[in-house]
């Protein structure tokens, strides 16, 4: 391996250089990474891709040809690419690529309206990866598309595939509470009104609450949206009150009225955790214990 020549700079700048080599050499497969008989990069390989900064100094900024940024996952550094913009969007051997750019913007279009739709619903009850979460879930509807060519597939199509409906329905908008862990009591849904009852509930034995809480809170949403149209409407159910404790209540949760998009519906369930103080009533830790799921799509 050809040693670094470190006499032309100074003692700060050679102890960056240092750590800026050895995160490009983490970056380097193995042997035993790489697939040779395909020259494909293997999914361990593709995990490097994006490698892990450790030790005491964090980089940021572009060093060497490697990108050092920080994310929600931490210090990471990437190898920078060598082909520019230009040359992406003009060449014919980026056509594929052009395409998959095309077709990912849609699905992160179709995302963006869903979540616009039911944001108020899920301002508190949302984690920081439910954009990327909800992105990937559209590509994969979007990839049941049967009608359009290659780079000019939809979500608005392959919704209308039962696929579809099943890779959207059970979506948790918050993957830290998700509701299947928390509610323990079966529900129905009414499709055509959007009503959702859950029987004899008791707060006690049927939730799984997080330390501190108090009180629980239910409410459930009716939400229409059109993929082709961008159109959408939500109309969301009174909230139900009830203290953790013993007794048994049959919630009914009835929304506003039907929406008024009504090519592809969802309906969602919500519960939100409180603490009581002196009778007033406080969200647990700013909604992080709060659960908002899918949980039927027609």
């Amino acid at each position: 391996m050809r040693c670094l020549d470190l006499s032309f700079y100074t003692p700060d700048v050679c102890l960056v250089r240092v750590f800026a080599k050895r995160a490009i050499l983490e970056l380097m497969p193995t042997h035993d990474q790489v697939n040779w008989s395909t020259l494909k990069l293997t999914k361990q390989q593709k995990q490097k891709a994006m490698a892990r900064q450790s030790g005491l100094i964090k980089l940021k900024g572009t060093l060497d040809n490697v990108n050092f940024y920080k994310t929600k996952d931490g210090n990471l550094a990437r190898m920078k690419t060598s082909v520019d913009a230009k040359r992406i969007a003009n060449d014919p051997a980026f056509e594929r690529t052009r395409e998959n750019g095309k077709e990912f913007g849609s699905s992160a279009a179709s995302g963006k309206l869903l979540r616009d739709a039911v944001r108020p619903m899920s301002m508190n009850a949302s984690d920081g990866r439910v954009t990327a979460r909800m992105t990937k879930v559209m590509t994969v509807i979007k990839n049941l598309d049967a009608v359009n060519d290659r780079g000019k597939r939809v979500v608005s199509q392959g919704i209308q595939d039962p696929e579809g409906v099943a890779a959207l329905k059970g979506f948790d908008f918050n993957k830290e509470a998700l509701l299947g862990s928390i509610l323990y009591k079966p529900f129905t849904v009414d499709p055509a009104s959007g009503e959702i009852v859950i029987p004899n509930l008791v707060p006690q034995m049927d939730i799984s609450w997080p330390q501190g809480a108090t009180h629980i809170q239910l409410s459930c949403g009716f939400v229409g949206v059109d993929f082709d149209t961008n159109e959408k409407d939500l109309q969301i159910s009174q909230m139900v009150n009830l203290p953790i404790d013993p007794t048994a209540t049959t919630v009914t949760l009835t929304p506003a009225g039907a929406p008024a998009v009504a090519t592809t519906k969802l309906f969602l369930l919500k519960i939100e955790f409180f603490q009581e103080v002196n009778g007033n009533q406080y969200t647990l830790k700013n909604g992080a214990y709060n659960a908002l799921k899918v949980v039927e799509v027609a």
